[in-house]
């Protein structure tokens, strides 16, 4: 650890404030089961005032990685703790960093304000207020009208208006900035309700077939996303492999439907097969910009090959719920994105995970777990490359996810599908007032 760093408080940041927030999380760790590191961690040792000893019951990677995330192991003055834990909320939020807290409104604002005994130098800009805006118009007026310097929004989230952004970068006042793509807007399939027919792989590949994704990134999104050819973009560690693409082909979707008996009888617009009909539910988030509307058009793609998709938008919490519970058919989500990535991802397809129910109705599940732990625990650079080769790209993800990536026909084993890259790579996007080098 650094020496001589304090929080913002004047509490020193040593082995003991270190221990306690460690301590305090992991006193509360089912909370955190969506982040690996809390399962593994078996104890935090003080060795001396400025190194602390974290004992794992297993070798993980990835710990330092977790250990610097925003969230849970963010280290806190323990002036801040609540009788001594945190899992009931804390009494401030006091840490070591270069801005303090100074106010904060719910829902509206944060400000902050230079630390001048930040232990890496007092910060050039004095003051910053973060705020809360709709999305939409209003966002942009207040842009306009100088009321806030800069914008961020990211296209997988709650994006502001696409042409409207152009708009305004067109005018030379503003300056548009967008990041590499860090996440992939994705269809959650559930494998595991055996009464659903998203259990039959021919009907999950068919679904993939249908979806016209082109149509999704340049008519709905505006071209700033693009159709994504792998679950994760190639900026992910581990994750820059090539694919074959699986274009979208509704008469291929046709085919395999027909092939697995579902069959379009007597006129009717839907599938038949023993009397019942192929129909599913797609839940998405109603407070997303776009998802309503990509819903829509997903619903019209997979009607012309005779699937009838119910939709279904709920609010935030709702499709967490869901997710977590596994009460879905399909659910719109979206990957996490760098730093969370591959890891996180791996973690979760187990069961007890927010994908769990994505892969407890697949053949060989159980070798998918086992290789996600294996990954893991890896020390090995070259093996733990090889191994999220295989989970995410060649045995597993490669026959489970939606994302192009069939096998070639010289293969014993077709897809399996338990994903879908719907649409595209997304990217986190600035758009700032123009300004002298010397200002924000």
């Amino acid at each position: 650890m650094l020496k001589n760093v304090t929080f913002q408080d004047g509490e020193p940041f040593n082995a003991q404030a270190v221990k306690e927030n460690i301590d305090a999380v992991q006193r509360n760790k089912e909370r955190h089961a969506w982040l690996a590191l809390a399962s593994r961690i078996v104890s935090c040792d003080v060795v001396d005032n400025y190194t602390v000893k974290l004992v794992l019951s297993e070798a993980y990677y990835p710990a330092l990685n977790e250990l610097g995330y925003t969230r849970p192991y963010s280290m806190m003055s323990p002036g801040c703790f609540i009788n001594g834990e945190t899992k009931d909320g804390v009494s401030g939020y006091i840490g070591t960093g270069p801005y303090k807290l100074t106010e904060h409104v719910e829902d509206q604002y944060a400000a902050f304000e230079a630390n001048p005994d930040y232990w890496g130098g007092e910060p050039g800009v004095k003051k910053i207020i973060r705020k809360v805006l709709p999305i939409g118009q209003t966002t942009l007026l207040a842009l306009q009208k100088k009321e806030v310097n800069f914008l961020v929004t990211e296209t997988g989230g709650n994006m502001l208006d696409v042409q409207a952004v152009r708009d305004l970068g067109k005018t030379g006042d503003y300056r548009i900035t967008q990041s590499d793509p860090v996440s992939t807007k994705i269809l959650l399939v559930n494998t595991g309700n055996p009464e659903s027919p998203l259990a039959e792989k021919p009907v999950r590949e068919a679904v993939w077939y249908a979806i016209d994704r082109d149509s999704l990134a340049n008519d709905l999104l505006g071209g700033e996303d693009f159709p994504a050819e792998t679950l994760m973009s190639k900026a992910v560690p581990y994750c820059n492999i090539d694919l074959k693409v699986r274009n979208f082909d509704p008469e291929k979707a046709r085919q395999i439907l027909d092939a697995a008996g579902w069959k379009l009888e007597n006129g009717s617009e839907y599938r038949t097969r023993d009397g019942k009909t192929l129909k599913f539910n797609l839940c998405y988030f109603s407070a997303k910009a776009g998802q309503k509307a990509m819903s829509e058009l997903i619903q019209s793609n997979l009607k012309a090959v005779g699937i009838q998709l119910e939709l279904t938008g709920e609010e935030n919490n709702a499709c967490y719920d869901r997710r977590k519970t596994g009460n879905y058919d399909m659910l719109f989500d979206v990957t996490w994105g760098v730093p969370y990535e591959p890891h996180c991802t791996a973690n979760i397809l187990k069961p007890g995970g927010s994908y769990g129910d994505t892969t407890k109705g697949l053949p060989e599940a159980e070798k998918l777990y086992r290789k996600v732990d294996e990954v893991l625990a890896s020390r090995d650079e070259a093996a733990r490359k090889e191994l999220y080769t295989e989970i995410f790209f060649r045995r597993y993800m490669r026959k489970q996810t939606l994302s192009p990536s069939p096998m070639d026909a010289s293969q014993q084993s077709p897809p399996k599908i338990l994903k879908m890259s719907i649409s595209c790579k997304t990217s986190t996007n600035f758009l700032s007032r123009t300004c002298n080098s010397n200002k924000l």
